[in-house]
């Protein structure tokens, strides 16, 4: 198990709390939960790509906003699906990590990932159809949600990557 620094414990704090803050706070909080949703804090899963550390961060960051949704279930459903899928989405695209769509616009690591993690969307369309919602319905709309935030979060991430080193 590798060992982390007090540097990199905070580091892992930090993103967890901006995680939690981008999903939490008004307005952001309005499209976050539910069966219709665009977080914004989905972004921030891209740090993983630059070092696995920011895995922890991610799912913890989840974990503690899902608190203030469906309650423990979805701590464990939307924590659990985190650290698998996002910990899955680095070790199956990290190596298409310098590759690009239309010009450099778009990294295709995390176009790929984009798409792996929006059909994961599957495990939060079972776990709300628990509470009445329908399955494809919800499956279909939290998927292109989360495809939206995290197009968009890409181009950020990886802009903010070529000034500011994101691996450390």
């Amino acid at each position: 198990m590798k060992h982390y620094s007090v540097r990199d414990l905070v580091q892992v704090a930090l993103v967890a709390a901006l995680y939690i803050v981008l999903t939490i706070t008004p307005p952001l909080n309005a499209i976050s939960y539910g069966m219709y949703q665009i977080r914004v804090s989905e972004m921030l899963n891209f740090l993983a790509f630059y070092n696995k550390k920011y895995i922890i961060s991610v799912t913890i960051g989840c974990m503690i906003a899902n608190l203030y949704s469906f309650g423990l279930i979805d701590v464990l459903v939307g924590g659990g699906s985190t650290l698998i899928f996002v910990s899955l989405g680095v070790l199956l695209f990290k190596k298409y990590q310098k590759d690009y769509f239309f010009n450099g616009l778009l990294n295709k690591a995390f176009v790929y990932f984009s798409v792996f993690f929006a059909i994961s969307m599957i495990t939060v369309a079972i776990e709300l159809s628990f509470f009445g919602a329908p399955f494809l319905l919800t499956w279909f709309s939290t998927a292109i949600g989360e495809f939206i935030s995290l197009l968009i979060g890409s181009i950020i991430i990886d802009k903010l990557s070529k000034r500011i080193s994101l691996e450390q």
